[in-house]
């Protein structure tokens, strides 16, 4: 048994803005960013501190399953990262509203049964705020609205974020090493029945 920081992951179709948003967040440019899909392709991850608390951010890839052999690989990777997070950031993009992608990644996620937050992307004013609601039917409760690129309201989801994770028991856990291309990986697994889902229910 090991102590472990809260796993938090970044998903989403490609290009709607995740490296931008993990950028903002780790207060650097580790993840490449371009405007156009398929830019990222590993998985980045950092440590994240917000208001004197501490969790591991992970980018990842776009999720284009059916596609090229290495688009599965991607996916595959992006579901691997999905499956051990105690709390997934679902982004999309307010600019296009919601795509038949959006729609597919929503009822994955469902199945994988993981705390979700939709954040709704590239809500630049307050004008384009409820841009956001259009998300609201797919399931995962209210839509938050940031702006990456610019940084508007990122304080307000890390607040939300930290009050999701900061039920996860991190002295109850089972730390995995593997190996991919030489790079260290950690896959982390909290037991069940330890209040993930039950605080993130309420904060939505």
């Amino acid at each position: 048994m090991s102590t472990r920081l809260p796993s938090v992951v970044i998903v989403g179709r490609p290009n709607v803005g995740k490296s931008t948003l993990f950028n903002r967040f780790v207060g650097s440019q580790v993840a490449i960013v371009e405007d156009q899909p398929g830019v990222t392709r590993d998985r980045f991850e950092r440590e994240v501190e917000w208001t004197g608390k501490r969790f591991m951010l992970s980018d990842t890839g776009g999720w284009m399953p059916g596609g090229t052999e290495l688009d599965a690989k991607v996916s595959q990777q992006v579901e691997d990262a999905a499956a051990s997070a105690d709390l997934i950031l679902f982004l999309v993009d307010t600019t296009i509203g919601v795509t038949d992608d959006d729609e597919l990644i929503a009822s994955w996620l469902r199945r994988l049964g993981r705390p979700v937050v939709v954040v709704a992307n590239k809500v630049d004013s307050d004008k384009r705020d409820a841009d956001r609601w259009d998300f609201l039917h797919l399931g995962f409760g209210d839509p938050v609205a940031v702006s990456a690129l610019h940084g508007r309201k990122s304080g307000d989801l890390l607040d939300d974020i930290i009050s999701a994770v900061e039920a996860v028991d991190v002295d109850d856990v089972e730390v995995v090493e593997r190996f991919e291309d030489g790079v260290p990986r950690v896959a982390l697994v909290g037991r069940p029945n330890v209040g993930k889902s039950t605080l993130f229910n309420k904060l939505v």
